[in-house]
């Protein structure tokens, strides 16, 4: 009957194909239908054997039919989430804290002044000098005024300049170390930690205020050298976060050229979106795609490839309700799936589930 039916129906379609359409065309939509044809007798097999005894029916197996689809296969690596702009800010001057503008969650902008220390002696000092150069100002101002005309001295004049400017360089001095009890933000930023309080001692180098540009997060990882002409620029990377069950579907933004000496790896970075998500140092795992096949090739489960005694690799499908075995070539392997080279075309019926306890001839049923 299943035979009758699939002849008949072949036979139907090339007569109603135009006479003037390309063979090639024609063929591809003949094995299409011939491949919808063997799934539906499969689907009307298990509904007429259901419920008979599996004894006289044959053994019953899982069958899926057979499509060519692109193989993928990946390199998995771990990395880290990293900022380019992540920076912990102290002061210039040794000193007091004295106040604390900003709070934990802020978002701050270049220049803005987060904290400053006790600046009382500096300021004190500039306004000290302040008199002084004001008075330095009169005294040239007016001697200038005789000279103009050519009363007193040239050398009075320059005398009086030279102390005005003296104290002028004075003056831009304070204000520098003025300005170096100031805490100001090098970027643009969210203040993720305060490390320091008001009354605490603060001193160059010591961390007082993190601030964290959150809009160029990215995934940095190694990578053993051996993949070093497999991976580029733009080469597609699927970025999972364990912690977040979050995944990216993106691009390696850029490639090390270089390889460490101790590791005999090189690193990859990729550009994360802003997410309130994504936090430095997060764990990342990486599946860089290092190889794609050129056209559509079967691909099946690899538990489903068995081995004989001369170490073939050979699988089952199914032929009129037969079990037949098949000699296949594997080609890459990847998260439980492989390629086949050779051996199996789209339209064929694997087996999929008992094919560990069929033979080659076996009668078989097909389970729903």
């Amino acid at each position: 009957m299943k035979k009758t039916l699939l002849v008949s129906s072949l036979a139907l379609l090339m007569i109603a194909c135009n006479s003037g359409t390309d063979k090639k065309t024609e063929l591809e939509n003949l094995k299409k239908q011939e491949s919808e044809l063997k799934s539906k007798i499969a689907v009307l097999e298990a509904e007429l054997n259901e419920g008979k005894d599996s004894v006289q029916a044959g053994i019953a197996v899982g069958v899926a039919s057979l499509k060519p689809e692109i193989f993928k296969n990946y390199i998995d690596v771990q990395g880290r989430v990293d900022a380019d702009e992540n920076i912990s800010v102290s002061t210039e001057m040794p000193g007091t804290i004295t106040k604390i503008n900003i709070k934990v969650g802020d978002n701050v902008k270049k220049g803005d002044v987060l904290a400053e220390t006790d600046s009382r002696v500096i300021s004190q000092s500039i306004a000290d000098l302040q008199v002084n150069s004001d008075l330095a100002n009169q005294i040239c101002e007016k001697q200038k005024n005789l000279w103009d005309q050519k009363i007193g001295t040239e050398v009075q004049y320059l005398q009086c300049k030279a102390n005005k400017e003296s104290l002028e360089k004075k003056m831009a001095i304070l204000h520098q170390q003025l300005n170096m009890t100031k805490i100001i933000s090098p970027i643009n930023g969210t203040v993720d930690a305060i490390d320091t309080k008001i009354g605490q001692l603060a001193a160059p180098g010591m961390p007082a205020i993190r601030v964290i540009n959150f809009s160029n997060l990215k995934v940095k990882a190694d990578v053993a050298e051996s993949y070093a002409s497999k991976i580029k620029k733009g080469t597609e990377v699927i970025v999972r976060f364990p912690d977040t069950k979050d995944s990216v579907i993106t691009k390696v933004n850029f490639v090390s050229r270089a390889i460490s000496n101790n590791t005999r790896s090189f690193s990859v970075e990729v550009l994360l979106d802003e997410k309130n998500e994504y936090h430095p140092n997060m764990v990342a795992k990486l599946n860089i795609n290092d190889y794609q096949s050129q056209q559509p090739v079967i691909v099946i489960s690899v538990k489903t490839i068995q081995k004989d005694e001369t170490n073939a690799s050979f699988v089952y499908v199914a032929e009129n309700n037969i079990a037949k075995k098949r000699i296949v070539t594997i080609g890459k392997e990847y998260a439980g799936k492989a390629e086949i080279i050779s051996g199996l075309k789209e339209g064929d019926i694997l087996i999929t589930a008992g094919y560990d306890v069929v033979n080659d001839g076996d009668a078989i049923q097909y389970k729903k």
